[in-house]
Order: structure tokens, then sequence, then C-alpha cells
């Protein structure tokens, strides 16, 4: 059998499993294992991008040793371009290539060459795969396209298990929600507090906050929290035309630099306490915008369309949630006071 029937062979093998299982970590393994079977190499490693740290680290290999050290992490972040320009970057003699790093490692642990392509996710890449040779190798066309072909079905895996993640973690987010809020006897404050934690875990946020609109001092007051420091909640009164006034309009505002938009009151603070970007989305109940919820992250971030839907559907439930509780109050003051007019007309009698 030839090479281009054997890795056609391989590539179907791995469509198929694709198509059957959502199972990151397998997919992961299968496919690292396959581009070492098909292409007859002594080990592969695929790594992903590790944003917080800003670095690539290994998350699935086969063939290297526990004590095999990697080259600096930070080496594939500075390589990405060329391999963007060119589709790969090939070492082909470990023993000799000037570009190498920790090359006495490599030739420790039996490797002569080694072929690196990214793995791509909606056009960016995320991630590279490794491949490593016995034998110094020159590595043709056929099997450039056939690796790269690989790490494109690593990129599908990992939008795939993203995708199931994301409608796991939405569909959780709504139901706690909603469970909140028929569990706790209607206690505003609670419901909000349990909103703003489940949203900054579930996005991965440094806080998220919520302000009502007190029409008496045209202020955004402090009414939920989670993740942010009693110094920054306590930095002064935030008013309504100074804080990001299009929110209030029922307008969802994206902020790149919070510590530079003029958007942004107390941007000294906002500096001090960490904050990079932040969402801001409006609180509705009825037809009155009565507040924001913010949420505020540790890093330059930028929101997807589906992360901002969901967002400001649930921002959209905690003004119901708000709402229901400002008509149950009504309701139970109304009560009250006709059980008094009862028992008042009672003594006439």
């Amino acid at each position: 059998m030839s090479v281009n029937k054997d890795y056609f062979k391989t590539f179907c093998k791995i469509s198929k499993a694709i198509g059957s299982t959502l199972k990151r970590d397998d997919l992961l393994d299968l496919i690292v294992g396959s581009a070492i079977e098909a292409m007859d190499a002594k080990a592969a490693s695929l790594f992903l991008e590790d944003k917080a740290k800003g670095v690539f680290v290994s998350v699935c290999q086969k063939g290297l040793s526990d004590s095999y050290l990697h080259s600096d992490p930070y080496r594939v972040q500075k390589m990405s371009d060329e391999m963007m320009t060119n589709g790969c970057i090939a070492f082909e003699d470990v023993a000799s290539d000037e570009r190498i790093l920790n090359r006495q490692a490599k030739i420790d642990e039996g490797i002569a060459s080694i072929l690196v392509v990214p793995v791509m996710v909606e056009g960016r890449m995320i991630g590279v795969l490794s491949l490593y040779t016995a034998d110094v190798r020159h590595f043709s066309k056929e099997d450039i396209e056939f690796l790269g072909a690989l790490a494109d079905q690593g990129g599908v895996a990992i939008q795939n298990s993203r995708l199931l993640h994301r409608i796991t973690r939405n569909t959780k987010l709504f139901h706690d929600l909603a469970d909140s809020i028929n569990s706790t006897n209607l206690d505003i404050k609670k419901i909000l507090h349990i909103m703003t934690a489940d949203i900054a875990e579930a996005f991965n946020m440094k806080g998220v906050n919520i302000r009502l609109l007190n029409r008496d001092t045209d202020t955004l007051d402090m009414v939920a929290s989670y993740g942010l420091s009693e110094e920054f909640i306590n930095k002064g009164p935030v008013h309504k035309e100074k804080s990001v006034s299009q929110a209030l309009e029922g307008e969802t505002v994206v902020i790149p630099d919070a510590s530079a938009d003029e958007r942004v009151e107390y941007r000294d603070a906002v500096k001090k306490e960490g904050i990079v970007s932040m969402l801001v989305v409006p609180i509705q109940s009825g037809d009155e915008i009565i507040g924001v919820m913010r949420l505020c992250s540790g890093e330059a971030r930028e929101f997807s369309e589906d992360m901002i839907l969901l967002v400001e559907a649930l921002a959209h439930q905690g003004g119901l949630a708000i709402q229901n509780a400002s008509m149950y109050l009504s309701l139970q003051e109304d009560k009250n006071s006709l059980e008094k007019d009862i028992w008042s007309h009672r003594s006439w009698f």
C-alpha cells in the first residue's frame, strides 16, 4: 500500500471518529497516535494555547519520556508568524539546525528531525502539532499536507468540544438561575448574588457586579458583587451620567481597555483592581432600564456574540426576578393593609 493510501485511510478513520464521539481527549489521543503510526515517527505532541499565561502547553503526547523537556513554551508563539506564512516549520536535522533549543535534550531523547504545523480554529492559530522522528528526514509536501490535515482535525475536535461545553454551560446557568428564583422565597439580594457568582465562574471573569439606578441621587448603587475587592466596591458613588450611560439607554457596551476608556468613571481604581476589559449589560424591568450588570476581565478579552447574547438573556432574567420580587412585596403590603382593615372593621361589632 502506498504512503498516500495510508494517509487517506488514516484521515478517513479520524473523520469517522470525530463524527461519532465528542470526547475531546479521546480524539486528540487518536490524532497524535495516528500521526506517529502513519508517518512512521518516534513521537508526537499537541500543544494548545494557554491565554492566561501567554504560552503553548502540551495537552497530549505519545512516544516521549516523562523527563523530556520541550523547548521554551514561548518559542512556539514566536514562531507562529513563520508557521502561518509557510504552513509549517521543519527541523530536518536537530543536531545541526541552529534554530533548535535544548539540542542535547533532544539528542538524548533520540530525536533527529521535527515537523511542526499549526492547529487552526476559525482562522486563528490555537496551538501546534509536532512530529518527532528517530531518523534524519526530509519532509515531503505530502508529509506536510497530511500532518496539517491531522492538525485541522484536531482543531475540529477542539471546536466541537468547546461548542458542547458552551451549550452545557449555558443550559446550566439558566437552570441554576431559575432554580434560585424558585427556591429562595424571592430573596432578591440572594438571587442577584448567586447570578453574579455563577456568571463570573462560568465565564472565568475576575468579577461581576450589579448596580441599580437610584433615581433620587442619579447614581448606580451596588446591590450584588462577586470577585471584586471591598476597596474597589467602596471606591465612591457611581454617577449615572459618568458611567457607560449607553447601557442605561438599553445598549450593551464592550470596553476593551477599561483603564483608558473615558466612559469609565474610576479609571485609576479600575487599573489598580487589575481590570482590563469590561462588558456592560443593561438590566430591564418591564419597559424600564433599572440598572446594569458589569463583567470584569483581568485580561484583554474579546466577548463573542453568543456570550453577549447569553449574558443579555441572564440580565433579562435578573430584571424579571426584580420585577417579580417588587410585585410580591407590593402584594404583601396590600395583603397586610387589607388584613388591618378587616380587623379594624371587626372591632366595630
